[in-house]
């Protein structure tokens, strides 16, 4: 495998794009990480730009926030939603099978045999 020489190529973001990521991460019940995998970033690199335009250092007005974009967040959002509901009720199952056999094999006949017999001597 060949060796890189020099430093790693660092790729420059423009500050609309910056101001634009920083809105969408801002947005109510949307998660970081998410807006960050969507854009292709690290999701440091977005807390590092959310830092920034909180102390001032970027400074811009912010792109209109498109109606098919609000849309794709509402829908991530309810997509997370019916996912950590389905998730509980998965564990919830799991659960519920793991209850029932181990009641099933406390009660089977071979165990009420045994205790039939030690009950009556």
């Amino acid at each position: 495998m060949a060796k890189r020489n020099g430093p790693a190529k660092i790729k420059k973001y423009s500050l609309e794009f910056k101001l634009k990521a920083v809105q969408l991460s801002s947005q109510p019940g949307v998660l970081i990480k998410d807006v960050a995998e969507s854009l292709c970033i690290h999701p440091f690199m977005l807390s590092k730009w959310r830092k920034q335009v909180r102390d001032g250092e970027l400074v811009g007005d912010p792109p209109e926030l498109e109606p098919q974009e609000a849309a794709e967040l509402q829908r991530l959002r309810d997509v997370e939603r019916q996912f950590k509901r389905l998730q509980m009720e998965h564990d919830l199952l799991k659960k519920a099978i793991r209850f029932a056999s181990e009641r099933k094999m406390k009660s089977s006949p071979s165990s009420r045999q045994t205790g039939k017999s030690s009950r009556s001597k």
